[in-house]
This record gives C-alpha cells, sequence and structure tokens, in this order.
C-alpha cells in the first residue's frame, strides 16, 4: 500500500470521527517508512559496495598496464645499452689499431728520414766529383762550360734551319703540284655522292574544284565569302574563266599553303560562310604549325643533327614552305649539308659540326624581322641567339663574305653552298632574268620625276632611291617610297619582299680659290 493511499485513508477515519483509528494509522506509517529508510540504506550500502569493487577492479588493470610498459622501456633502455657497450667496444678497438698503425708510421718515418740523409749526403758528393770533373775538362779544352754550350747550341741551331727550310721548300713544292687535283677530286666527289632534286614553282597554287558552281559558293552573296578567305589567310584568291580551277596567289608559300587546305575543307563540307571561314583557317593554320614543328624534327633525324634549339628546328621545318629562285629552301639546306659532311670527311674535319653549319646556313632567309640584314648576318645572330657555338655562327654569316672567316668550317659552307645553287636544274631563274629584273626596278623607280639615281642592292631584295633635295621635300618622300612599292607590286614578279629606301639629302659645296 502506498503512502498516498494511507494518508486518504487516514484523513478518512479523522473525519468519521475514530480517534484510536488515526493514531493506529499513524503509527502503521511511522513503521513503513522506517522500513523504508532502512531498505534505502541497504541498498545504497550494496551499490557502495559495487562502486568500489568497480574502481579497485579498474586500478588493478591500471596497475597491470603501467608495469607492463615500464617492463617495455626498462627492455629498450637495456637494449640501448647493450648497443652503446658494443659501439664502445668497437672504438676501443679501432683506437687501438690508430695507435698501433701511428706507432708503425712514425718507425717508417724516422727509416725515411735515415735514407733521405744518406741520399743528401751521397749527392753533395756527387755534386763534388762533377765540379772536379767540369773543371778537368775545361782545363783541358780551354772553354768554359757555359761556351761550350753556347757554341753546341749554336750548331744545332743552324743545322736545324738549314733542314727545316728544305723540308718546307719540299713541302711547298708538292702542296702546289697536288693542291689543285685534291681540290678537284674532293668536289667532285661530293657533287657524286648526293642526290640532287630539280627546281619548283612558288607563286602561284592552283587550287581544283570538281565544278564550275563551287565558284560561286566560293564567292559567297556579293562576294563576303572571298573577302573573308583573302583577309583571313592573306592570300589573293583569283576566281576566272579557268574551267574547274581557282589561282591561290602569294609570295609566302605558308599562306598558300593555310588557304589551299582551307579551301579543300570549306569546298568537301559544303559549309561556307565567314564565320565558318574563319573557324576553318584557325584550325588549317593551328595544323601548318604542327607540321612544321614535325618537319623541323624529322628533317635533324634524318641528318643526324641533336641539341638544336626549338625555335630553330621551327625555322628549319618552315623552310619547305620557302624557295629561292625557284630551288626549295629546306632541298637546298639538306642538301647543302650532306655535302659539307662529305667535304669534311674527305678533309679530315668534324663531319657532324660541317653538317650542322650546312643545314643551318641559310636560316636567315625564313624570318621577316628585320630585312634590312643580309639572310647570311641575320642566320648568324639567330644562331648566336640560341647558342650554336662560335665556328657554326661564323660559318653560317660568312658563307657570302658578309664576315671574315675564322674557322675551316667556314669555307667548305660556302663551297657547298655554290653546289647546291650552282648545279643544272637547281635554280630556274638564270642570270640574264635576274639581270633583268633587277634593271627593270631601277627603272621603275627611274620614271618618277625627282629621282636622280637607284640601285638595286641585295640580289633585288632592296632598291635603293636617291632624289634632288631641290625637287622633293620630306614629306614627299614618304610618299614616292609608297607609290614605287605599290608599282613594283602591282607590275612585278619577284622572290620574297622589296624594301624601297627613299634618300634625299642636301649638300652645299664651294670652292677655295
Amino acid at each position: 500500500m502506498s503512502v498516498t493511499v494511507i494518508i486518504i485513508v487516514a484523513i478518512a477515519c479523522f473525519a468519521a470521527g475514530g480517534l484510536a483509528t488515526f493514531l493506529l494509522l499513524k503509527y502503521v506509517l511511522k513503521s513503513k517508512s522506517e522500513a523504508i529508510l532502512k531498505e534505502a540504506e541497504a541498498e545504497a550500502e550494496v551499490i557502495k559496495k559495487n562502486k568500489l569493487l568497480e574502481v579497485k577492479e579498474k586500478f588493478l588493470n591500471k596497475k597491470a598496464d603501467l608495469e607492463k610498459e615500464v617492463a617495455a622501456r626498462n627492455q629498450k633502455i637495456q637494449q640501448a645499452e647493450n648497443k652503446l657497450k658494443q659501439r664502445e667496444l668497437v672504438l676501443t678497438q679501432k683506437q687501438e689499431e690508430l695507435q698501433r698503425k701511428r706507432v708503425e708510421v712514425d718507425a717508417i718515418k724516422e727509416n725515411l728520414d735515415a735514407q733521405l740523409s744518406i741520399i743528401d749526403r751521397k749527392k753533395e758528393e756527387l755534386d763534388r766529383l762533377q765540379s772536379q770533373e767540369r773543371e778537368k775538362l775545361e782545363t783541358i779544352s780551354g772553354l768554359s762550360a757555359d761556351e761550350a754550350k753556347e757554341r753546341l747550341v749554336d750548331s744545332l741551331k743552324e743545322e736545324a734551319k738549314a733542314q727545316a727550310a728544305s723540308y718546307v721548300n719540299d713541302i711547298m713544292d708538292e702542296a702546289k703540284m697536288t693542291a689543285s687535283r685534291e681540290a678537284k677530286k674532293i668536289v667532285i666527289q661530293s657533287i657524286q655522292r648526293v642526290a640532287t632534286e630539280t627546281a619548283i614553282e612558288n607563286s602561284v597554287t592552283v587550287f581544283h574544284i570538281d565544278s564550275d558552281e563551287v565558284k560561286g559558293r566560293i564567292i559567297g552573296r556579293e562576294g563576303r565569302n572571298i573577302r573573308a578567305l583573302e583577309a583571313a589567310t592573306g592570300v589573293e584568291i583569283v576566281v576566272d574563266d579557268t574551267p574547274e580551277a581557282i589561282v591561290l596567289s602569294a609570295f609566302d608559300p605558308v599562306r598558300r599553303e593555310i588557304a589551299r587546305l582551307a579551301l579543300h575543307q570549306l569546298v568537301t563540307d559544303g559549309r561556307i560562310h565567314p564565320a565558318r571561314i574563319e573557324e576553318v583557317v584557325a584550325k588549317v593554320r593551328k595544323q601548318v604549325e604542327e607540321e612544321i614543328v614535325e618537319t623541323g624534327k624529322r628533317t635533324t633525324i634524318d641528318l643526324g643533327i641533336h641539341g638544336l634549339h626549338p625555335e630553330l628546328i621551327r625555322i628549319i621545318g618552315k623552310m619547305k614552305y620557302r624557295s629561292s629562285y625557284g630551288q626549295n629552301l629546306l632541298q637546298h639546306a639538306r642538301e647543302t649539308a650532306n655535302l659539307c659532311a662529305v667535304m669534311a670527311s674527305e678533309l679530315g674535319l668534324n663531319p657532324k659540326k660541317a653538317k650542322r653549319a650546312g643545314l643551318l646556313h641559310d636560316i636567315g632567309k625564313v624570318p621577316d624581322e628585320e630585312p634590312e640584314l643580309p639572310h647570311a648576318l641575320l642566320g648568324m645572330k639567330l644562331a648566336e641567339k640560341y647558342k650554336e657555338k662560335p665556328d657554326i655562327c661564323n660559318a653560317i654569316g660568312a658563307h657570302h663574305d658578309e664576315v671574315e672567316m675564322t674557322s675551316l668550317l667556314a669555307p667548305i659552307v660556302q663551297v657547298c653552298d655554290a653546289i647546291s645553287g650552282a648545279r643544272p636544274g637547281a635554280r630556274r631563274e638564270i642570270v640574264e632574268a635576274y639581270i633583268k629584273r633587277l634593271n627593270d626596278l631601277e627603272q621603275l623607280a627611274m620614271s618618277y620625276p625627282g629621282v636622280t639615281k637607284t640601285y638595286a642592292i641585295q640580289a633585288g631584295r632592296e632598291l635603293r632611291v636617291i632624289v634632288g633635295a631641290d625637287k622633293i621635300d620630306d614629306k614627299q618622300t614618304e610618299s614616292l617610297s609608297a607609290e614605287i612599292a605599290k608599282k613594283i607590286q602591282d607590275e612585278m614578279t619577284y622572290p620574297g619582299q622589296v624594301k624601297i629606301t627613299v634618300i634625299r639629302e642636301t649638300r652645299a659645296v664651294s670652292f677655295a680659290k
């Protein structure tokens, strides 16, 4: 029975008027509460004992763990002490060995000192005997040692000079007799051992189409497509009455190749509009750049040339799309490299360095920057920029005598360049056509009023125009230069580019009488 029920019963009894009953209930309640307290105390005691047992058990576990850890640490310390004792024992043995060797070295040193002292005494005795013998010889001959030495040296010197002069004369005579024959033999063997190719066309490319309907699609509405293509590629596209053909005209072969490949893709795809043209031209230009690098790498691998700067490899690859007087520049460079290697081998020089110089000798023709420099000097600057060796740089710069030759590679490169360019079929332009082109350049410039003299220099790559200071002012010289350049571009055919320089100067001349 709960305490609440008993209280309710007690209140009910009290209300009924039973005092005795109330007292009885009070006693019962008191007894019940005491029993509950005792029971609670007993339970508390049991819980206390249980907790003490748990704490004691944890303490014992912790103590056992600590004892294990202390034992492990003691074991490690004991192992370390054993290792230290072993090291100390080894060091003691090494120290004893070192002390023993030191004693042996000291003994050897004492022995050497004794032997050196004996040698010194014997040397002194030998010097004394030599001086005595020298005095006896001087007394007998009547000459001192220095005088006798001078006479002997003079006689040997005169004999050596006579023999050397005779030997040099013999060599010179033999060299004069055989030099011409050997030189011709080397050049002929070099030419015979290198394969050649004929000249190629280098100004226009003909793009073949299936039907003339494609021409209209290429031109586009109001000429938008062809204008976009010309602007993107920098190539003049000639669409005329020639059946099933479109002419791509430009003096830069790389641009012509980009235009040809872009046209091929556009015609094959069928979608021809300005946006598509720009996209295809950009893609093709990237492909051509990759092809240029790949061609340069393949060329260096074929020739066995290693360690070239990546930019030089790119310039070599770009030679594939360049030509000089109709001769492909890359083919000319490869041919010159092989000729240089053959000739260097015949002369007992390093064929690899000669081949490297021959391959790089015309790299100055490829870059478009600094066109006022001769290509040999520009090529030398590029080679120096990309850390080529001095003798190779000199061979590049001296192959047209712009700089002085400082190594044997330079004349080899010069001769092989001439062999490659002068052989039959190498270059399309003959001397008469070359001279006529230079004369045409000069006459074209002379046709303008105010021009007094004209000079075509650098094989027609530059035109110097001298005007009268009293006829043309400084402002008019600029317009004259532009007009001459435009007229040359419109009326003449030439490889590469022509630089027009107009010179105006004022001179004051007086005479003292």
